[in-house]
C-alpha cells in the first residue's frame, strides 16, 4: 500500500493533497506502471476524507497520464511523473495555442514539423 498522508490545516485542497502523495509515491517508485491502486473507498477511509474527495484526486491523475480505470479492474498506474509533466505543458501549449486563435491540430502539425 502505497503511503499518503494529508494536512487539513493546509490551504491547498484536500483532494490536491491526495493527488499529489498518490504523484509522490509514482515518483519514489512505491507504486509504477501495472500496479494497481487501493480501491478509493479504501484509500478514503485510511484518510478519513470522502470517496469523492479521492476520486476527484484520481480523475486529476488520469488527465495527467498517470493513471487508468479500468472497468472492474479498478485503478491502475501506466505512467510515470515525467509523463505526466510533459502531458500537463502540452495541455497548456494547446490551451495557450487555442487562446491565440490557433486549433489542436494545427498546434500539431507546427509540432510535426519542427526541425
Amino acid at each position: 500500500m502505497i503511503s499518503v498522508n494529508i494536512d487539513r490545516s493546509d490551504p491547498v485542497l484536500l483532494h490536491d493533497q491526495v493527488a499529489a502523495e498518490i504523484r509522490r509515491a509514482i515518483a519514489e517508485g512505491e507504486a509504477g506502471p501495472g500496479d494497481r491502486l487501493p480501491l478509493a473507498q479504501d484509500i478514503a477511509a485510511i484518510l478519513g476524507v470522502n470517496k469523492n474527495t479521492v476520486l476527484r484526486a484520481m480523475h486529476i491523475l488520469r488527465e495527467e497520464g498517470l493513471v487508468e480505470f479500468g472497468r472492474g479492474s479498478g485503478i491502475t498506474v501506466t505512467g510515470t511523473t515525467q509523463k505526466g509533466a510533459v502531458l500537463r505543458q502540452v495541455r497548456d501549449l494547446i490551451e495557450f495555442a487555442r487562446h491565440q486563435g490557433y486549433r489542436r491540430e494545427e498546434v500539431i502539425f507546427m509540432i510535426e514539423t519542427l526541425p
